[in-house]
């Protein structure tokens, strides 16, 4: 299952938005009821250039049928140049709720895995999306430091930032300031690739935001539809909305 979640065929996205003429400027949206928030899917992958929006396919699929309109953004994944992603997440967050307004109720949760749970966490503190309600991340590089000195993803937060991760404190979530939104974080409890503790290590951080840990569950198991967690994604999905309310980001179109 591991594997298949990456490669496993899934439906074309019933809609594509653009913001401009780069191949990464786009959004593949499949389409659920215009009465409930929209999910903005954040991919993951350890900010290399060999993964992209297309293996959450299957998740934008599946949410879509539980009733939300899911859309997967695609941002610029160049190695030692990590304000190009950051730009990018920072654009289509804006860009994107505006864009399908009337697809979806006003609020935006945001739901980023790994890498994507990173660029979900840091937005949610310094970039929030038009409209949003709530942050989840799901298995997230959420103290970048520590995966630096542990060579997570063989050296791929220096690869993402080009030097150390003390280089960029204001990238590392767990140095940030708290979200204005409610935030949750999801991770498995046999998650050999982003392990638990970086989670933990966000929470012990910012104590207002809520921590489960799914104790079967390995890294891609999160973002599988088919594997025995996926009942539980769903249900922090929705429960981040529940949280106590801490204001909602405008929904308005980007600055100038």
């Amino acid at each position: 299952m591991i594997e298949d979640v990456l490669t496993r065929p899934a439906p074309e996205p019933d809609v594509v938005v653009s913001w401009g003429p780069g191949p990464d400027d786009v959004a593949e949206v499949q389409l659920g009821g215009d009465d409930r928030p929209l999910v903005l899917l954040v991919h993951g992958g350890f900010w290399r250039p060999a993964y992209d929006r297309r293996h959450l396919r299957a998740m934008a699929h599946a949410l879509a049928a539980e009733g939300w309109t899911a859309a997967a953004i695609e941002y610029r994944r160049i190695p030692a140049d990590p304000d190009a992603a950051l730009n990018d997440v920072r654009v289509a967050l804006r860009v994107v709720p505006v864009e399908l307004r009337g697809r979806h109720d006003g609020r935006v949760v945001v739901v980023g895995h790994s890498a994507g749970g990173h660029l979900a966490l840091w937005a949610a503190s310094v970039a929030p999306a038009s409209g949003l309600a709530a942050t989840v991340a799901l298995a997230p590089v959420a103290d970048l430091a520590a995966a630096d000195r542990e060579l997570l993803g063989s050296g791929a937060v220096r690869d993402f930032l080009g030097d150390a991760a003390s280089s960029r404190l204001d990238l590392d979530p767990v140095r940030m300031v708290s979200a204005m939104q409610p935030v949750t974080l999801v991770h498995g409890g046999l998650d050999d690739v982003v392990p638990a503790r970086q989670s933990e290590a966000y929470v012990e951080a910012h104590p207002t935001a809520r921590l489960t840990v799914l104790p079967d569950a390995g890294h891609l198991d999160l973002i599988d539809p088919l594997s025995s967690s996926w009942p539980s994604v769903v249900a922090a999905v929705s429960a981040a909305l529940e949280a106590p309310e801490l204001g909602t980001a405008p929904l308005a179109p980007p600055a100038p």
